[in-house]
C-alpha cells in the first residue's frame, strides 16, 4: 500500500516513462529529474523500462552513426514486429 500510495504522490508510472522519453530528447527540468529519481528508486518495472530504452537508444544510435546509410524496408519491420510479439508470448 506505501508503494501505492508513493506512486500517487510523487509520480504515475505513466508520466515516468513519458519523463524518460523526454529526457532521451532533451533536457528536463530539476523537478521533473528529482520526481522520475525518486519514482525509479521504488518502481521495478520503470526500472526495467529505463534499461531496455537505453539499449534500444544505443542501437539506434550507432545505427544513425554508421557511414553508409541502410535501407530499412517494410519486410524488416514486420519481421522485427514478429519476433517482439513471439518474445512477449501474445
Amino acid at each position: 500500500m506505501l508503494r501505492k500510495l508513493i506512486h500517487i504522490l510523487f509520480l504515475p508510472c505513466s508520466k515516468a516513462t513519458m519523463l524518460m522519453e523526454k529526457r532521451n530528447a532533451q533536457l528536463i527540468s530539476r523537478k521533473e529529474d528529482w520526481q522520475l529519481s525518486m519514482h525509479l528508486k521504488i518502481c521495478k518495472w520503470c526500472r526495467a523500462y529505463e534499461e531496455k530504452l537505453k539499449i534500444l537508444d544505443d542501437i539506434l544510435k550507432r545505427k544513425l552513426s554508421q557511414k553508409e546509410k541502410t535501407e530499412i524496408n517494410t519486410s524488416d519491420i514486420q519481421e522485427f514486429k514478429n519476433k517482439v510479439l513471439e518474445k512477449l508470448d501474445l
